[in-house]
C-alpha cells in the first residue's frame, strides 16, 4: 500500500513557566526575588529518513506533539527546555501549510531538515520584575504557547527517468530486467499498484534513479483508473520512456497509445508534457502485425522523436537504450519543480493588534498583545496591578478607551478580569 498524500497536526511544546520566588538573605527585602525562567518548548522538525519510502506511519497517527518546557524554580534556575520532536519521512515529501494554502518546504535532500513549527518561549521569573520602586515583584510570566500546524505532506517520487505508458505494455519487466527492482509481474491490466524506483547502471558505469509508473489510461487526468495519483509521480523527472506495446496481441494500436497519453499529459500539466520522450517500442519479439512498428516508426520521423525497437524478455536493444538514457541525462539539468512560498514564516511575527468593544457596562479590551499581558500579572498583587495599568498605558490603550468615551465608573473587561475605572 502508498499513502502519498497525508494531512496531519503538529503542536510545538509550549514555554514553562518562570518562578515567583523569594530568596532569603539579610538586608534585603522579603528575601529579594530569585524565581528562575520557564524553559523552551520544543521545536518540531520534519527530517529526511532515508528508511522511509513512503507516508504510510502517518496512515493511523495524525497528531504529534514536541515536548513542554519545564517551570523555573526558585535561586534563578531555568527550567530545562523541552526536547525537539523529529517526524521522519521520505525523500520528494512536499510540506504545505493547510490553514495558510501554500507549500513552505520541499525535502528532496538527504537527511535534510525543516522546522515545521517553533516551541513557545519560556516565561520570565519575578527577577526580572524588580525595580527601584517596585522590589517585591509578586507575579512571574507565564511560558508562551507553542506553534500549532495543520500540515499536508505530499510524496513525488524523486527518479531521474520515468517509464510511461498504458497498463501491460512491459514497462514492469523493462526496469526489472535493466535494475535490481522487482516489481510484481503478470499478465494483466493493473499489476503493478504502486510506483517502484530502481537504479540503473550504464556501460560507463554513470547511475541514474528509474521510476515506474503504474499504468495511465484515457482520463487520468481526471482521476480515471489510478488517475492523479499516479501522475504526480512523473513530475519531476528528466526524461519519460514512453513505453509501447507494438506486438499486436492484445489488438492495440501504438499510434493512438501515443497520442492518448500524450493528451492526459497536456490535460494535468503543460510542463510535464513538454517533458523530453523517448520512444520504447516493446515486445517486439512476438509481432503478429508488422505494420504497427511501420506506422509507429512514421510518427517518430514525423515528430522527431528518438525510436528504440526493445524486447523486455529477451532483453534486446535494452542496452543501447540504457546507454543513450544515460547520456541524455548529462544534458538536461535537474529543476526544481515546487515553488516555495517565500513570504511563509516558520516563526511567525508575533500579533500586535488589539480591540476595543463597547459593552452595556463599559468596554471589551481582548486580542493577542493583551493576552500575553495577562499571562504576567498577579490580579491579586496590587504592584502587579500596577503594573498592568502601566502597561495599557504604554499600549496606547487607555488613550484609545478615552478617546471612545470612557468616563469614570465605566467598566473595563480584560479577557475576563474586569476593574473599574476612576478618573
Amino acid at each position: 500500500m502508498v499513502i502519498d498524500n497525508v494531512k496531519i497536526q503538529v503542536k510545538a511544546g509550549d514555554g514553562g513557566n518562570g518562578a515567583m520566588s523569594f530568596r532569603r538573605e539579610k538586608y534585603v527585602a522579603n528575601g529579594g526575588p530569585d524565581g528562575g525562567d520557564g524553559g523552551r518548548g520544543g521545536n518540531v522538525y520534519l527530517k529526511v529518513d532515508n528508511n522511509t519510502s513512503t507516508l504510510l506511519d502517518f496512515k493511523y497517527k495524525k497528531e504529534f506533539k514536541a515536548e513542554n518546557g519545564k517551570n523555573g524554580e526558585g535561586a534563578r534556575c531555568t527550567g530545562k527546555s523541552g526536547k525537539d520532536l523529529y517526524i521522519s519521512v521520505p525523500k520528494g515529501t512536499i510540506v504545505k501549510d493547510v490553514d495558510k494554502d501554500v507549500v513552505i518546504a520541499d525535502l528532496c535532500e538527504e537527511a535534510q531538515e525543516f522546522l515545521v513549527a517553533k516551541g513557545g518561549r519560556g516565561g520570565r521569573g519575578n527577577i526580572h520584575f524588580a525595580t527601584p520602586t517596585r522590589q517585591v515583584p509578586n507575579f512571574a510570566e507565564m511560558g508562551t504557547k507553542g506553534a500549532l500546524k495543520n500540515i499536508e505532506l505530499e510524496l513525488k517520487m524523486l527518479a531521474d527517468v520515468g517509464l510511461l505508458g498504458f497498463p501491460n505494455v512491459g514497462k514492469s519487466t523493462i526496469i526489472s530486467t535493466v535494475s535490481s527492482a522487482k516489481p510484481k509481474i503478470a499478465n494483466y491490466h493493473f499489476t503493478t499498484l504502486e510506483p517502484t524506483l530502481g537504479v540503473v547502471r550504464a556501460k560507463d558505469n554513470s547511475t541514474f534513479v528509474m521510476a515506474d509508473i503504474p499504468g495511465i489510461i484515457e482520463g487520468a487526468s481526471e482521476g480515471v483508473g489510478l488517475g492523479l495519483k499516479f501522475l504526480k509521480h512523473i513530475e519531476r523527472t528528466r526524461l519519460l520512456l514512453h513505453v509501447i506495446d507494438v506486438s499486436g496481441i492484445e489488438a492495440r494500436n501504438p499510434v493512438e497509445d501515443y497520442y492518448k497519453i500524450n493528451e492526459e499529459l497536456k490535460k494535468y500539466s503543460q510542463k510535464l508534457a513538454s517533458k523530453k520522450q523517448i520512444i520504447v517500442a516493446n515486445k517486439i519479439d512476438s509481432i503478429v502485425d508488422k505494420t504497427l512498428l511501420e506506422e509507429l516508426e512514421k510518427l517518430c520521423k514525423k515528430e522527431k522523436l528518438k525510436l528504440f525497437k526493445v524486447s523486455a524478455v529477451t532483453k534486446q536493444g535494452l542496452d543501447d537504450l540504457i546507454d543513450y538514457v544515460a547520456k541524455e541525462l548529462k544534458n538536461i539539468p535537474k529543476e526544481e519543480f515546487v515553488e516555495i512560498t517565500e513570504e511563509y514564516e516558520v516563526d511567525e511575527s508575533v500579533d500586535q493588534e488589539w480591540f476595543i468593544e463597547k459593552t452595556k457596562e463599559g468596554f471589551k479590551v481582548y486580542g493577542a498583545p493583551i493576552e500575553r499581558l495577562m499571562s504576567k500579572v498577579n490580579i491579586f498583587d496590587v504592584e502587579s496591578r500596577q503594573y498592568l495599568q502601566r502597561c495599557l498605558k504604554n499600549l496606547g490603550i487607555m488613550d484609545k478607551l478615552k478617546e471612545y468615551g470612557l468616563k469614570s465608573g465605566d467598566v473595563i473587561d480584560i479577557i475576563g478580569f474586569q476593574m473599574e475605572y476612576e478618573m
